[in-house]
């Protein structure tokens, strides 16, 4: 069996004791707190192999979810988390004699642990990381999408849809014809409410949110136009507000669909040098 001389990282977080207590990961792992004496910092691991996960997208879909899972309790219990991406691994040093990881060869000059070198990188980089723990502290991520239904908006509009009904007899050409310049009516009209709305959500939105990062859309719908599509960095006490927001423009317009999703650890906001530094590690 392979020994495990590596550290798989899910997480940079504040220092609580018991922040990891109870919690799993990856096929079930038990995680623990790496901690950095002298900083406020403790990285989120479990022991594993110097090697990367790899399987099949189904299993590499179900790992992605226990990971973001095992994120998201010590981001509820903590307050503030930076999250790494998955496989990211801290690897052993490899001894200077045959490049093997420090302790898997009997006589082996002893290298440093996985565990000594994520403490040296955290220890070196304690104040950036400490402060961008400090300044997402109690704030979140929500992810916005906002469409016009365009037949929605075509009904709503002075050319409504009972107008645009083809008259009896028509060849079958004609009534194709037809049917295009109705697609093509209904998204004129929906792009210039798209156009409209977009500025005035935008607006709203940012009246209430720390910070408003454009995103592609989390999935396309036939017969929608985008509005916007946005993550949003909010206090937890102005969740509500961004609800409040989105209703009233539901109420005022019809034809507008929203998708509101979250509250997550504020993926779209974090600073990824980090992780970056940390792949480095990696065997």
């Amino acid at each position: 069996m392979t020994e495990d001389t590596a550290l798989y990282v899910y997480a940079l977080l504040p220092d609580r004791p018991d922040a990891a207590d109870g919690v799993t990961g990856i096929d079930g792992r038990p995680l623990r707190l790496v901690r950095v004496p002298g900083t406020s910092v403790a990285a989120l691991v479990h022991d594993a192999a110097p090697a990367p996960l790899e399987g099949g997208d189904d299993q590499v879909r179900r790992w992605v979810e226990e990971q973001s899972r095992a994120v998201d309790t010590v981001w509820e219990r903590t307050g503030s988390v930076l999250p790494m991406t998955f496989n990211v691994l801290v690897a052993a040093e490899p001894s200077p004699e045959d490049g093997t990881p420090a302790g898997t060869a009997a006589g082996s000059p002893a290298g440093r642990s996985a565990e000594q070198r994520l403490t040296e990188w955290v220890t070196e980089q304690a104040a950036d990381i400490g402060g961008q723990l400090e300044g997402l502290a109690g704030r979140c991520e929500l992810r916005v999408d906002i469409t016009v239904d365009r037949t929605a908006a075509t009904a709503g509009g002075t050319g409504g849809a009972g107008g645009d009904e083809a008259p009896e007899g028509l060849s079958p050409g004609m009534r194709r014809l037809m049917e295009k310049q109705r697609e093509h009516r209904a998204r004129a009209t929906a792009g210039q409410l798209a156009d409209i709305l977009h500025a005035e959500t935008r607006q709203r939105l940012l009246a209430v949110a720390e910070d408003y990062r454009d995103r592609g859309p989390t999935h396309r719908v036939a017969g929608e136009t985008d509005v916007l599509c946005a993550a949003l960095l909010v206090r937890r006490e102005d969740i509500d507000a961004v609800g409040a927001v989105l209703t009233d423009l539901r109420a005022r317009q019809p034809a507008v669909r929203v998708r509101f999703l979250g509250p997550w650890p504020p993926y779209s906001f974090i600073d990824t040098a980090h992780r970056a530094r940390a792949e480095e590690m990696a065997p």
